[in-house]
Order: structure tokens, then sequence, then C-alpha cells
């Protein structure tokens, strides 16, 4: 069975990491990039990492380049290159310098990868993910972006370390933008099974949902750059799903249009990702105070749209 084929285009701390879970998961060879003022980088960074295949018994190819030409016949492109979030930066702070990167980056997968699936995780997450989608002209379901995946993660998290139990059996929910602005369900939030709201208070539910929405500002803060461990297991996670083909429900940036009423956009929404990408969106009931929150998170996403239209028309 021919092996599967990732490339991650950024050789810092995210693709880096990135390049690091999928190798240690052994999901396929592995192709790492950057510009060639760093390939040097890349080619370290991916030379480094082959180096713990005979330790942590896995045999993925795994190279370094800032040729283009190598990510031919990818099944799975991920897109980290851009700007790093700075302290007191906010990502709309960065969306014009990352357009114009991710739009170039874009471009070349279009033409190198004609067939892959692509996953965003340059920031301001939602406008990157229309940005390629329109870059590259594939079609929706080939275009998502990593930010749900993160962002349950860092809530499942904060309630672990709340309740005191294990982050394998609390499921959780959410949805919306990337960022301050997402909309956690407590709801739809259990600890095997049992709704989290018999376990904490809602002072405390509260707590841990503020500090999920702020999870990233607060790792920026701690450490002077964006968080990467977390944000590329997450975007591993989905790689794996794509792969493997295992048809797993992952909250992802995907397109919905009737979809939730949201009209047209890439969302953070419950997505079923498989071979073919985003097969399918996963619909459910939401209360008033919910649809209040994912319709203003939505609005948000359009705000960011539109700014990346004014200032691309190219892209609109």
């Amino acid at each position: 069975m021919r092996r599967a084929k990732i490339s991650v285009i950024g050789a810092g701390n995210v693709g880096a990491t990135c390049a690091h879970w999928a190798a240690a998961k052994e999901l396929g060879d592995i192709v790492l990039l950057d510009i060639p003022d760093r390939v040097g980088v890349a080619k370290g960074k991916a030379l480094d990492l082959a180096c713990c295949g005979p330790i942590e018994r896995f045999d993925s190819s795994v190279i370094g380049t800032s040729d283009y030409a190598d990510i031919a016949g990818s099944d799975v492109v991920v897109i980290t290159a851009g700007l790093p979030r700075k302290p007191g930066m906010s990502r709309d702070d960065l969306i014009e310098t990352n357009v114009k990167i991710v739009k170039s980056v874009s471009e070349q997968v279009r033409e190198h990868a004609p067939e892959s699936i692509v996953i965003i995780v340059s920031n301001p997450l939602d406008a990157m993910v229309y940005t390629a989608w329109k870059a590259t002209g594939f079609p929706t379901h080939r275009i998502m972006g990593q930010a749900g995946a993160l962002d349950v993660a860092r809530f499942r998290a904060f309630l672990a370390m709340e309740i005191g139990c294990s982050v394998e059996d609390i499921s959780a929910l959410l949805l919306g933008g990337h960022g301050d602005d997402m909309v956690p369900l407590p709801r739809l939030t259990s600890v095997h099974g049992v709704p989290v709201t018999a376990l904490l208070s809602a002072e405390k539910i509260s707590a841990c949902v503020e500090r999920a929405k702020a999870g990233g500002g607060e790792v920026v803060k701690l450490m002077g750059t964006s968080a990467y461990y977390a944000p590329a297991s997450g975007t591993i996670q989905m790689v794996e799903a794509i792969v493997k083909d295992k048809k797993r429900i992952i909250p992802s940036a995907a397109y919905c249009d009737r979809e939730f009423g949201v009209g047209g956009f890439f969302v953070g929404v419950p997505a079923l990702l498989g071979s073919k990408g985003v097969e399918k969106i996963i619909q459910f009931e939401m209360d008033a105070d919910e649809t209040r929150l994912f319709k203003e998170s939505v609005s948000h996403v359009v705000d960011l749209v539109n700014v990346v239209k004014k200032m691309f028309p190219d892209l609109a």
C-alpha cells in the first residue's frame, strides 16, 4: 500500500512540531518546506527528526527543502507559514502580512499538489482559510482550518484541571471563529457521560470557558510567542483522520453555506473528516443563547473576510 505523503509549509515552531507528531505517529512521509533563506532550518530540523527514527521506531522519510516541486503528490498539505503573534498583538494585526504569505503559498500548492487536502494553521485563522480557498481554487471540502481541535483541547484540559480527572474522560464541543469569540458549549460537555454541570458550578465552568477563549493569549504572555505544541497536535489529529480515513468528527474551520445558516464562510463546526477531506458538517439544534453567540462569532469572521476582500480585491 502506498505510504501517505504529508507536506508542512513553514519550518517554524508549529510546522516543525507538526512534522514531529506526524513522524512519531508514522502517518506517512514528510516534507518540511520553508523559504530559501530558511532552507537550512528546514533541512536541519528534518535531519534531526529523521535521526529520532531508530529510537522512536518510525520509518517515515523526513526531508527539508525550499523547492515546492518536492511537495508533488502530497495527500495533505499543512500551511503554518506566516508571522507569529507577538505580545500585545491581536490576530487581526497579522492579517495583511499573512494574507500575502498564505496567498503565495496557496498558489504554489495549486501548482504542485493540485489533488491535496489543505489544512490551514496560520493566523488570523478564519481569514487565512478563506484566502487559501480563493488562491487554490480547490473545492471547499479540500480546504479547512485547524481551530476547533485546539480550542476544544484547551477547554477539556482546563476542565480536567478543575475537576481533577483524566482529560480522556471529558467530551466537549465548541463552535464559531477561532480566538476570543469562540463559543464553547457547556450544555454539550460531559465527563464520561456525566454532564459537567453536575460536577462544577456555573462559575467554575464559566472560568474554564473564558480561559479556553484566551488560551492562546495566555501562552503568548508567558513565553513571548504563539503556542506550538497544542496547535500542532490538533493539526495532526486532523491529518490522521484524513490519511487513515477515520471518519472522525473534529471541530474544524469548515465551509458552511446553509449549514447553521452561515451563508458561505469557513467557521468552526463539528466536521466529519475522512479521505475526501470534510465529508460532512454535523448539525444540531442550539438554544437561544448559543445561537446568539454563534451568530456574533460568525459576524466577526465575516468582518475579517471583508477586510481581506478590501485589501486584496483579487481574492473577492
